[in-house]
């Protein structure tokens, strides 16, 4: 900037042209204010729609924050099963608990009781209907 200024006042002196006068008409300076605004617009451009733009930041901010949610999921998720699976490893009460409830066994000298509770549609005399 200083150097654009410093240039106009060497070609003033070496013209014979007063630094203060303009080259540019009055019609000309019309003008002036479109093509600033024309080059702010296009210097704003990539901040708003480009690569880098501040639109593209916020949505990849929307993702980083569903991405670390997902993964806090999974992490509590991996430390269930961690400890799932050294209690596996160390004690036989999950293995035991995981034979009962999974696979349907008993110990040995155990009595298997199985109580089936009647469905109230299926009883008779509370439902049917009445001749």
């Amino acid at each position: 900037m200083h150097f654009q200024i410093l240039l106009v006042f060497v070609m003033a002196e070496f013209s014979g042209v007063s630094p203060h006068s303009s080259p540019f008409t009055p019609h000309d300076m019309k003008f002036l204010p479109l093509v600033l605004i024309a080059l702010i617009a296009l210097i704003q451009y990539p901040l708003w729609f480009g690569k880098g733009s501040w639109l593209r930041v916020l949505e990849v901010d929307r993702q980083l924050i569903a991405k670390k949610a997902d993964n806090a999921k999974l992490i509590a998720r991996n430390g269930a099963m961690d400890a799932e699976v050294r209690d596996l490893k160390q004690g036989f009460d999950a293995i035991e608990e995981r034979a009962r409830s999974e696979l349907g066994m008993i110990k040995q000298d155990e009595t298997f009781v199985q109580v089936l509770v009647p469905n109230v549609s299926q009883v008779p005399g509370k439902n049917s209907p009445q001749r």
